[in-house]
């Protein structure tokens, strides 16, 4: 099974960003998107941003897996 996890991205230089959840902040590839900003929530799966989508949506699944945790 894969998972891939919303992240924000904080930081771009050319293909390359800087995404954050929670205290969990790493370097990824965004080359896979386009338009994508500072500031925009994207999947991020094996250190690539695999697809974009809004805020409501990033904070409702990361609320789902902060419900998960055991």
């Amino acid at each position: 099974m894969c998972l891939g996890i919303p992240m924000k991205i904080v930081s771009l230089k050319g293909e390359n960003a800087v995404v954050k959840s929670g205290k969990t902040e790493r370097g990824i590839n965004i080359g896979l998107l386009k338009g994508v900003r500072m500031g925009d929530y994207v999947i991020v799966h094996a250190g690539f941003a695999i697809e974009k989508l809004d805020e409501k949506r990033a904070l409702e699944t990361l609320d789902i897996l902060r419900q998960m945790r055991v």
